[in-house]
């Protein structure tokens, strides 16, 4: 059956579609009939703007909605510097190490003292590029403990944010509405979307990965000579439906009902403080807003008859670069699926590549790497950087090579990823040293003892 049987059951209802033109209202007439801003909305709301593209961007690429909310985003005081100390921005500003070796990482921490939220929990691990200049990546892990304040929300001016929960499920309160992400699924926050993360699931901690896109947005993969169906089905894909509070009270300036509002601002941290609750918005419709996805309804294609084909095959969204069939961001899943292929080598091959690969492992194992201590389990990560030649461990090779060539289902309660990027990423002082998680001699203990079948030049 091709969807997740998640341990935390659904509790909102979604509007469906990828790249969809939605509308919602929380409220029955909430939206104007025929046009979007007239000189009176209904119910005396406010028009106002969310665009995701400039105006002028070409139709078939262009992010604009239309909020329809209680008070408009712009009535608040001016943003202050967040002063405090806080790891999660410190790592923004470290100086990037840009190395060729192999980095693999235990799994990063768990919140195990309820010290940080979502937002106090991102740590970034590598990135590349500049969100002045809407160009790069940063690519994160999380860990948290507590939920956001109840009047608290924040925002990323710098970018789009893709998450993929490892443990611990999220509950996201955005603008737009509600949405529960849970391990085996994963969810985009655009740019300037406010949000707000509980969390969900027992023992009141979540963990997981997060890339941050920088430049465009992220859209289904092409594809080509397989047709109009396959890998990440439209339909499968999940957006909230409006829902509002109305708190609106007194001003922040007297001391009551203060709402923070905390946003990344060129990989800053800025707060102010306003009067009225962001999550007012009645009514919307667009096709700018978060949406969430379910990994289990991924339709695997592989060969059927030999060789093992490229990991692009198994490409959920995309963001493009400028240059035709190159991404500067694309997320990749390895989930359970067959194996077929005659006279095959059928793990993933060894390779060097111009795209940067950053795996994660969400649950179970991987077929090209051996888990357990000092593997590459749930909760970590794996970073080959630009022409770092990588591939199956020795055991994990011998053991393909000498299997039984019938078909096998490999991956079964597995899920792993992959950031693949076509910019040299670099690695945090964080990431490299101070997490306490790089595993020493990843190369030696995987690849050096690699056996030698050459068997030499006058060989049948």
């Amino acid at each position: 059956m091709p969807v997740t049987n998640f341990s935390i059951p659904e509790k909102y209802e979604y509007l469906v579609g990828f790249d969809s033109y939605h509308q919602s209202e929380a409220h029955p007439c909430a939206l104007p009939l025929a046009q979007n801003s007239p000189q009176k909305p209904p119910l005396g709301l406010y028009a106002e703007k969310l665009s995701g593209t400039a105006f002028t961007a070409p139709r078939h690429e262009n992010k604009q909605t239309w909020l329809y909310r209680i008070l408009p985003s712009c009535a608040h005081p001016a943003f202050e510097p967040v002063t405090a100390h806080n790891e999660a921005v410190e790592t923004q500003h470290e100086k990037k190490h840009y190395i060729p070796n192999q980095l693999r990482w235990d799994p990063f921490d768990h919140d195990e003292h309820a010290e940080h939220d979502f937002v106090d929990g991102l740590k970034l691990v590598a990135g590349a590029g500049d969100p002045t200049l809407k160009q790069g990546i940063g690519i994160y892990v999380y860990a948290c403990g507590r939920d956001m304040k109840e009047k608290e929300a924040y925002y990323s001016a710098d970018g789009d944010l893709l998450l993929v929960p490892q443990e611990g499920g999220l509950d996201v309160r955005t603008e737009f509405g509600r949405m529960l992400v849970r391990p085996m699924e994963i969810a985009v926050l655009p740019r300037g979307v406010k949000y707000r993360v509980e969390i969900v699931g027992d023992g009141k901690k979540a963990r997981g990965y997060a890339l941050e896109l920088y430049q465009g947005h992220f859209q289904l993969p092409e594809l080509g000579p397989i047709g109009s169906n396959g890998l990440a089905n439209a339909r499968d894909f999940q957006a909230p439906k409006a829902d509002f509070e109305e708190d609106y009270g007194a001003t922040a300036q007297e001391g009551k009902n203060e709402w923070r509002i905390k946003v990344k601002f060129n990989n800053g941290l800025y707060e102010t403080v306003q009067r009225h609750s962001p999550f007012d918005v009645v009514a919307w419709h667009g096709n700018y807003y978060p949406f969430k996805y379910d990994l289990g309804r991924f339709n695997t294609i592989g060969t059927i008859s030999y060789d093992h084909p490229d990991p692009s095959i198994f490409t959920v969204l995309t963001a493009p670069s400028e240059k035709v069939g190159t991404a500067v961001a694309d997320f990749v899943i390895f989930p359970p699926r067959w194996l077929v292929g005659e006279d095959t080598f059928r793990p993933p091959w060894y390779h060097r590549n111009t795209m940067s690969e950053f795996m994660g492992l969400i649950q179970g194992g991987y077929d090209a790497k051996k888990g357990g201590k000092g593997g590459f389990v749930p909760g970590g990560a794996s970073l080959h950087n630009v022409m770092s030649g990588h591939g199956p461990d020795r055991d994990s090779y011998e053991g393909a090579r000498q299997a039984e060539l019938k078909p096998q289902k490999v991956g079964e309660g597995s899920c792993a990823f992959m950031f693949e990027s076509c910019l040299m990423v670099g690695v945090t002082e964080w990431g490299l040293r101070r997490c306490r998680k790089v595993q020493g001699g990843y190369n030696k203990h995987s690849w050096e003892g690699v056996e030698v079948h050459w068997k030499g030049r006058n060989s049948q």
